[in-house]
């Protein structure tokens, strides 16, 4: 394989990465920084409430279409929310909302 050949390979695999959804714990840690219940996240990505309770703990994996929009709605809060983006074991669990309403 030739150099060429190889460095494609790595920009296929870097490529890839823009689809690579963030750990569950960090999905729940962006939602609530952004004060956003799962009933305003599964509105919004075309899902029930459910849907993303799972995808939070780990549970499920979203899947197309709603995974490019979950995605797409993850990558903005990590823009206005870089602290939140980060895996910290100080922040609540996925499961608790303090506004109740997950």
């Amino acid at each position: 394989m030739s150099d060429l050949d190889r460095l494609k390979q790595v920009d296929a695999l870097l490529d890839g990465l823009d689809d690579a959804l963030p750990p569950p714990r960090v999905r729940a840690q962006l939602r609530l920084a952004a004060n956003l219940t799962q009933q305003d996240v599964a509105d919004a990505v075309g899902v029930r409430r459910l849907a993303v309770v799972r995808w939070e703990l780990g549970k499920s994996r979203p899947r197309r279409p709603q995974r490019d929009a979950y995605i797409h709605l993850l990558k903005g809060l990590a823009e206005r929310f870089p602290e939140a983006a980060k895996a910290d074991e100080g922040m609540p669990t996925p499961a608790s909302d303090s506004r109740g309403s997950g």
